[in-house]
């Protein structure tokens, strides 16, 4: 399409403006962070002590090996979970199957953190699981805490993104190599292996990505219950606390590892799933058949069980937000005080929760936007790097995210360190890309022809993109508009680095209900949380007009 020169001056400024935003709000705070990792708190002199004390020091790097030794069993049994299940429901006809997608879903888009409440609730010292079997049988069970605990609640919640992605990979298998396959006598186990796991081989991957990222970066579930099994989260969360009456140089040097890491992991995978990439069109998709009775309903069992076990912390928080509590004990009764506590006294949270959420979702949409078109009508350079740039943050642990802006904007020429708007910004940098890449696939289905027929016309480029294209992106804008409101109201990470008394949310005020072991307000405020999010699932089915989630 050729372009005007009210063409030009519009899209230069548009990237100029974007640029200039990214530059200040993305790549200023990494090199603050990177900067303040070297510096010396107290006479400012550049040094390497920070990293020397972090690899001599084994409670330091323990903390490192212990993010990786957890996050590494959670994304093998993640995939050992959610790459079978995903097989058997494509493959056979598993009753309920999109009941069971969209608590799939619900369970996955819920906090980790609330997970951990749930799983204190049912399996801590005093938890109903363990006095069950404490009082009724006489048998002392394990409690929730320490490194099986985390492995179990990190595996549950996010074993649905290897069951999602290799649900979607399989829709794309065609049948006919199965059915090649099966004519040169292979067995169907042996078809699996040989046939079905190498051609999904990359989205397994790129699934078992996001489970070791969002594993590694969650810093609720260990805080909660961890209980001296610490993690690179937690202890760059207690560092850089502890430091906040000076300089938290170590802090930033902590951060600025976790960094390279899940910079080195990300690069790595990339080269991996590049290297056995490939493209296929299944013109004969795979059809579900019935399972002989017998596998049938080991099948059936083995799915209803993992999907009962993954949707108990929504059940859990639900359930106890009505009954009455003693102190910080559950008493028999039901009531609705907990409620009435939430909304006199930590009604701001709540409140607080929406109106950042909404504000982030205004700018997040209008970046998604300009960037998307940007990407793909205005190739160059400069956009190219933008896109990318936009990406970035959703490999960066949202503590570190926090510590970033912190250090960036704590000090003249431009402070927000303890207002709305550095919470805001957070948010809007970290859910960003889910927005630019649904608002990206959808201007691929627009044709240009449409835009070249409108400025034919008269109209200015600008006015052409504001009522021409933007209104036909819109249905996938909005989509992807929902799935960041969604992870915005459920931030915690960066939230709790960046709040003050007057600017808390929920997801902090429900982390700081359950450090006082206010359980009844925590509960409460967590199924305002949960059903936000299931109302919020529900419009965006409504929305995108399926029962899908592409991720």
């Amino acid at each position: 399409m050729k372009l005007s020169a009210s063409s030009r001056d519009f899209w230069f400024w548009a990237t100029l403006v974007i640029a200039g935003l990214f530059i200040l709000f993305l790549v200023y705070p990494l090199f603050s962070l990177f900067a303040s990792s070297f510096l010396d708190s107290e006479t400012g002199s550049m040094t390497l002590s920070h990293y020397a004390a972090f690899f001599k020091k084994r409670y330091y790097y323990r903390a490192l090996l212990n993010s990786l030794s957890v996050t590494s069993c959670v994304t093998v049994l993640a995939i050992l979970i959610g790459a079978p299940m995903a097989y058997l429901t494509s493959a056979f006809n598993i009753r309920g199957k999109r009941l069971i997608d969209v608590l799939v879903i619900i369970s996955m888009l819920s906090p980790p953190f609330i997970g951990a409440y749930s799983w204190i609730l049912l399996g801590g010292r005093s938890g109903l699981v363990t006095k069950f079997f404490s009082e009724q049988l006489g048998i002392s069970v394990p409690t929730i805490y320490g490194f099986t605990g985390i492995l179990l609640v990190l595996t549950l919640k996010l074993y649905p993104f290897v069951y999602l992605y290799v649900s979607g990979a399989l829709k794309s298998i065609d049948v006919s190599l199965s059915e090649a396959a099966e004519s040169l006598g292979c067995n169907p186990i042996k078809k699996v292996f040989t046939i079905v796991l190498p051609l999904i081989t990359p989205t397994v991957l790129a699934g078992g990505l996001l489970v070791f990222m969002n594993a590694l970066a969650d810093f609720g579930t260990p805080m909660l219950i961890g209980e001296g099994f610490v993690v690179m989260p937690v202890l760059i969360y207690s560092e850089f606390v502890s430091e906040m009456g000076g300089q938290a140089n170590f802090a930033a040097a902590l951060a600025a590892i976790m960094v390279v890491i899940t910079c080195l992991i990300f690069l790595g995978q990339k080269y991996v799933v590049n290297k056995k990439s490939f493209t296929m069109s299944a013109l004969r998709p795979m059809k579900p058949t019935d399972l002989a009775p017998v596998p049938n309903v080991f099948a059936h069992t083995f799915i209803y069980a993992l999907v009962f076990l993954s949707i108990i912390p929504q059940l859990t928080v639900i359930y106890t937000s009505f009954m009455n509590v003693n102190g910080v004990m559950f008493a028999p009764g039901f009531s609705l005080d907990s409620y009435r506590i939430i909304f006199d006294k930590l009604g701001a949270a709540i409140t607080n929760t929406y109106l950042y959420g909404l504000a982030a979702i205004v700018a997040i949409v209008l970046l998604g936007m300009f960037i998307a078109y940007l990407a793909t009508r205005r190739r160059n350079l400069v956009t190219s790097i933008i896109d990318t740039f936009t990406m970035f943050p959703y490999i960066i642990p949202g503590s570190v995210l926090g510590i970033t802006l912190l250090l960036a904007f704590n000090k003249p020429p431009v402070i927000l360190s303890g207002t709305a708007i550095i919470i805001i910004l957070a948010f809007v940098v970290r859910r960003l890309p889910y927005t630019l890449r649904s608002s990206a696939a959808i201007l691929y289905q627009i044709s240009p022809s449409v835009e070249e027929a409108s400025i034919s016309l008269g109209c200015s480029p600008m006015k052409t993109f504001f009522k021409v294209t933007a209104i036909m992106m819109l249905p996938g804008v909005l989509a992807g508009a929902i799935l960041s409101w969604i992870t915005v109201i459920n931030e915690l990470s960066a939230s709790v680095i960046l709040y003050t008394g007057e600017t808390r949310t929920m997801s902090v005020a429900i982390y700081t209900e359950v450090i006082r072991a206010s359980y009844g307000t925590a509960a409460a405020l967590s199924s305002v949380l949960t059903v936000t999010t299931i109302i919020s699932l529900l419009i965006f089915f409504k929305l995108s007009g399926n029962r899908e989630l592409s991720m």
